[in-house]
């Protein structure tokens, strides 16, 4: 792991490369590139060839190339993605801007994505600027999906893209994408997507049950100009996955285990506004409404329960510029409001339920916040950032009766010096705050006479440092960067209830939480062919030990250290060849069940291990120059069957008595695809 003394020697040395952070251009959306100095060369941009190339699936292929991001679960439904260490419930995930937020079952991701409609996705890894949005603890996920103006060809009129898919381990995907232009300034996107998988085997053949699955989504766009310098878009995204999963998806099932059907689905409106009037007026505004919800038949209990999140808000800001320098300013809202409830006869679930009385739960959560990010260009060298934002949460739990609330303020300051026109040294400090937001769906029942949030519960306070140097000449690329972050009153549910006024989910502060690291690149590219090797360690710790995803669900999950290789080829225009390597280092010993101890679940603490592996993907992808439009697109993701549970799963606690079936889910064995597609 990630040594803290060579940390401390090493900070002056600078920081690590990644793809340059951008941000969208469409037509309907951000009005050009938007500078971010905070955290600038540790940000990553995927755009769409890389997704298309790998034939990428879920989330765990989207950022298959990311050395920090990792995504534990082989599931879909149950992927959850860790960026340095951190959850994606300390990240702000946002889709065309509008946010995925709150979680609607722990043992479930909060994260879906269907990767056909996505032009690119952009990371940013730690706290950052002012305009990163609520909740951007450990930095912010954007996903902004593909309009018709970036699939027309210059004079056409109308297009579409057909896409046909099967995967040996184990099923097939279709697509089906029509745009065109309505009028000289309108145009119009339409996807339909459906994905059949059955349960597929891991790296030693054996089955994974409860691992299958379908999936189906919708997608419409339209995206036009109201009057000159006058954009605006509207989509609506409608994604289904249903299944029979086990008790708990995130957790590996036997063939005799009890399956139980589940059904996933969201709904997303997004609105988006932008002019260029000005160097002073650049407005640009986003509305957003998602409802998500999940409803699982535990027909061998309380039969079926559901759960929706529902959430709707806005961001309106103004850029301002000036010479060289410019201001951002604006307003956001967002208005969450989560609830959950037995949906059997009343019969089947009162047995279960803590009140009889009461069958269906709420709480509402409402955020707003005011923010300013300056860039000033003091000389033709130095750019200096500087921001802050002001956040309000409030909190209430309507069924019982209780509420929180927090306000505060986060700045941030970034340097960078472009020694050359190749040479570039970042230096940056960010902040973020965070309240208590809206809880976890399926654990919002509670005993009667019991507190779920503790009275004096303190709002988390992040503080983020990073600096890097990077030299690019267009062919050699070498970066080094190291980041050191820190959350003090880190908010959890812990596990098990003590006395009363306590519940046995029981939001408070449990301590404080650090991650710290290093990212290195290198990186080279030829007339044809380019290579990049990065690799990347930190430590993920709360109160000076290990964090893992068991007892720090929702918070974090510790790593070990992680190589990534990547090749790149085109021997000719119409193909384009690739390979990626990437090898997690082993992690052992790590100490837990500290929460188990405290409150005499078992007498002494454990350790558990987090075996390394090395997995290997390839990729092929033609488009011949006889028949236009065709393209023809063949990968092997895990070439070398390797059997692995990732470590952004959870460890496996097999050798702990009592805790026999805690683990991750195996991940997926060699998976041939080949995937046909024809545009038109």
């Amino acid at each position: 792991m990630f040594n803290k003394k060579l940390f401390c020697g090493a900070a002056l040395v600078a920081l690590a490369s990644g793809a340059a952070s951008a941000q969208q251009n469409d037509e309907a959306e951000r009005v050009e590139d938007t500078v971010v100095v905070v955290g600038q060369t540790t940000n990553v941009l995927i755009d769409a060839d890389q997704i298309e190339q790998f034939q990428a699936n879920d989330l765990a292929d989207i950022f298959r190339q990311t050395p920090s991001v990792s995504v534990g679960g082989s599931v879909g439904i149950a992927q959850k993605v860790y960026v340095r260490g951190l959850e994606d419930t300390l990240l702000n995930v946002t889709v065309d801007g509008a946010p995925q937020t709150g979680t609607l079952f722990h043992h479930i991701g909060r994260v879906q994505i269907e990767p056909e409609l996505l032009k690119e996705v952009e990371l940013q890894a730690g706290a950052g600027e002012a305009t990163s949005g609520f909740g951007a603890v450990g930095g912010a996920i954007r996903f902004r999906t593909k309009s018709a103006s970036d699939l027309l060809d210059e004079g056409q009129t109308f297009g579409g893209m057909v896409r046909a898919g099967w995967f040996s381990n184990d099923g097939y995907k279709g697509s089906l994408t029509a745009y065109g232009k309505l009028a000289e300034n309108w145009d119009v996107l339409g996807s339909l997507v459906y994905v059949d998988r059955e349960n597929m085997e891991d790296g030693d053949g054996n089955t994974l049950f409860g691992t299958g699955g379908e999936q189906m989504l919708g997608f419409v766009k339209l995206s036009g100009e109201i009057a000159p310098d006058h954009h605006v878009s509207l989509s609506y995204e409608k994604r289904e996955e249903e299944g029979e999963f086990g008790a708990r998806p995130n957790w590996p099932a036997l063939e005799d285990d009890t399956f139980f059907p589940a059904e996933a689905e969201r709904e997303t409106l997004v609105a988006n506004y932008r002019n260029a009037l000005s160097d002073a007026v650049n407005l640009d505004a986003t509305a957003y409404y998602t409802v998500s919800e999940f409803r699982q038949d535990r027909f061998d209990r309380w039969g079926l329960y559901g759960a929706e999140i529902e959430t709707f808000g806005f961001d309106l800001r103004n850029t301002h510029r000036f010479g060289a320098h410019d201001i951002v300013y604006g307003v956001e809202h967002r208005s969450d409001t989560v609830t959950s409830e037995y949906l059997a006869d009343d019969a089947t679930w009162q047995y279960w339920a803590w009140d009889p009385e009461i069958g269906a739960f709420e709480e509402e959560g409402s955020l707003w916040a005011g923010y300013v990010q300056g860039h000033f260009q003091l000389t033709e060298a130095l750019l200096l950032s500087l921001g802050g934002r002001y956040d309000s949460y409030d909190l209430d739990l309507i069924t019982y009766d209780e509420s929180t609330s927090s306000d505060g303020f986060s700045g941030n300051i970034g340097l960078r010096y472009d020694f050359t026109p190749d040479l570039s040294l970042t230096v940056g400090h960010g902040q973020a705050f965070r309240g208590k937001e809206v809880g976890d769906a399926f654990t919002l029942e509670k005993r009667p006479g019991r507190l779920r949030i503790d009275p004096d519960l303190d709002a988390e306070r992040v503080d983020n440092t990073e600096a890097g140097l990077v030299y690019d000449n267009g062919r050699l690329r070498v970066g080094a960067s190291i980041f050191s972050m820190k959350i003090d009153d880190v908010i959890l549910d812990q596990i098990g209830g003590g006395a009363a006024p306590q519940d046995s989910i029981y939001y408070e502060n449990v301590g404080e939480f650090e991650t710290s690291g290093v990212e290195l690149r290198a990186g080279y590219s030829w007339k044809r062919l380019s290579a990049d090797l990065f690799y990347t360690s930190y430590d993920s710790e709360l109160n000076d030990r290990d964090a893992e995803g068991y007892e720090e669900i929702g918070l974090a999950n510790a790593s070990g250290d992680q190589w990534n290789f990547n090749l790149a080829w085109t021997p000719v225009t119409s193909l384009d060849l690739g390979l990626n390597v990437r090898k997690v280092e082993a992690l052992d010993n790590i100490t837990v069940l500290y929460r188990g101890v405290e409150i005499g679940w078992i007498d002494s603490l454990q350790t558990v291990d987090k075996p390394g592996y090395t997995v290997t993907d390839i990729y092929a992808d033609w488009r011949p120059d006889a028949i236009e439009g065709l393209r023809l697109s063949i990968g092997v993701q895990n070439l070398f069957d390797e059997q692995y549970r990732d470590h952004a799963s959870v460890a496996d606690y097999g050798n702990i008595p009592g805790w026999e079936g805690v683990a991750g889910v195996y991940e997926a064995g060699q998976d041939i695809r080949i995937t046909i597609g024809y545009d038109f």
